[in-house]
């Protein structure tokens, strides 16, 4: 008598990344293209203002940061979104000025940085330039480059020693200048490092040849 066969599954090969990719794609159109259910606009301003509220719990933001990421849910709309923000800034939850301040004030404290750096990262936060130069300019009153410079340079040395070869001072000079400080500070600073480290060495060889004698 004949065995029956066994079943096999046809094999079907895991979808690669690009055909899932493109599936996602075809799903997010099917999606937009679906008529929006209606929301009551009561509704719509308490949601909105509940997730306003979990991301500024989350961490601070500023004000386009924070309407940027709310109108990312379909069922909120712009009237819900500035209800939102409307409230939180009469709850003193949502300032610009005071997350600028605050922002510069931490990254400075966290690291030393220069004002173009922190100028860039507010423009990322969508903060105004206005009210970024305002917050820039009582931060760097408080704590000057001139100082948060010279922090960078003693804790760069520290790990890596004093430049003494051309590459090495060019290798600070780059740092410093990711770090943000301006130009003409860095050039200054950079000289003074290098001549302090050849300082060093020319004091290390009289006191070798000291020690020899």
């Amino acid at each position: 008598m004949e065995k029956p066969k066994k079943y096999k599954p046809k094999y079907r090969p895991r979808p690669s990344k690009s055909d899932r990719q493109i599936n996602a794609d075809l799903e997010e159109e099917r999606r937009k293209a679906r008529p929006a259910r209606p929301v009551d606009a009561e509704k719509a301003r308490e949601r909105t203002l509940q997730r306003a509220v979990k991301l500024l719990a989350a961490k601070p933001r500023s004000v386009a940061e924070l309407r940027e990421r709310l109108l990312e849910k379909e069922w909120a709309n712009e009237e819900a979104v500035e209800y939102a923000l409307e409230k939180l800034k009469g709850y003193g939850y949502l300032d610009d000025e005071r997350f600028a301040f605050g922002f510069a004030s931490y990254r400075v404290r966290q690291k030393p940085v220069g004002r173009q750096r922190l100028a860039r990262d507010l423009q990322m936060k969508k903060v105004e330039r206005e009210t970024a130069d305002a917050a820039l300019e009582l931060v760097y009153q408080e704590t000057p480059e001139e100082q948060l410079i010279q922090q960078a340079i003693e804790k760069r040395t520290r790990l890596r020693g004093r430049p003494t070869t051309r590459q090495q001072t060019k290798s600070l000079y780059e740092h410093l200048l990711r770090l943000g400080f301006p130009y003409d500070l860095i050039i200054r600073k950079v000289r003074e490092a290098s001549a302090a480290g050849e300082d060093e060495d020319e004091s290390a060889d009289v006191d070798s040849d000291a020690a020899l004698d």
